[in-house]
C-alpha cells in the first residue's frame, strides 16, 4: 500500500538561481502539504552516504561534488499517493525530457544538474526522510 509521504531535495543549482520560493509554490499549489523542512548543506560524507547505491557509478564522484557546492532544501511532503504524484510533478530526470509544466521542466538546466530530487519508492521516501529529518522534526 502507498504511503501518504515522500521526502524531496530542492538542489544547490535551484537554490543558487533563487528557485526555492517558485518551486515550493508550485508542491504547494499541487496539493503537498509539507511536513518537515529545512535549509543545509550536505558533506562529502553526507552526499556519499545519500548517493551509495550510485557508488560504483563513473558519475559518482561529480554527483557528490555538485550535491556538497551549496545549500539545499530538504523536506518531507504530504499528500495521498505522495510518491508517485511527486514524481510524476517533478518530471522527467533530464529536463529536455520532462513534461511541459513539470519543476524540471520549469527549472531544471540539465540531466546533471536537474532542480530537485523526489523519492522513487515509498521504502526509498522513509530512508530518505530519516535521512534528514528526526522524527520529532516531522509533523
Amino acid at each position: 500500500m502507498a504511503t501518504n509521504r515522500t521526502f524531496t531535495m530542492l538542489k544547490p543549482d535551484a537554490v543558487e538561481k533563487g528557485h526555492i520560493g517558485a518551486i515550493l509554490e508550485k508542491i504547494s499549489a499541487s496539493g503537498f502539504r509539507i511536513v518537515a523542512m529545512k535549509l543545509t548543506q550536505m558533506t562529502t560524507k553526507d552526499a556519499q552516504a545519500f548517493y551509495a547505491i550510485h557508488s560504483e557509478r563513473p558519475f559518482f564522484a561529480d554527483l557528490v561534488e555538485y550535491m556538497t557546492r551549496g545549500p539545499i532544501v530538504a523536506a518531507v511532503l504530504e499528500k495521498d499517493n505522495a510518491v508517485e504524484d511527486f514524481r510524476t510533478l517533478i518530471g522527467a530526470t533530464n529536463p529536455a525530457d520532462a513534461a511541459e509544466g513539470t519543476i524540471r521542466k520549469m527549472f531544471a538546466e540539465s540531466i546533471s544538474e536537474n532542480a530537485v530530487h523526489g523519492s522513487d519508492s515509498d521504502e526509498n521516501a522513509a530512508i530518505e526522510s530519516a535521512f534528514h529529518f528526526s522524527g520529532r522534526e516531522m509533523f
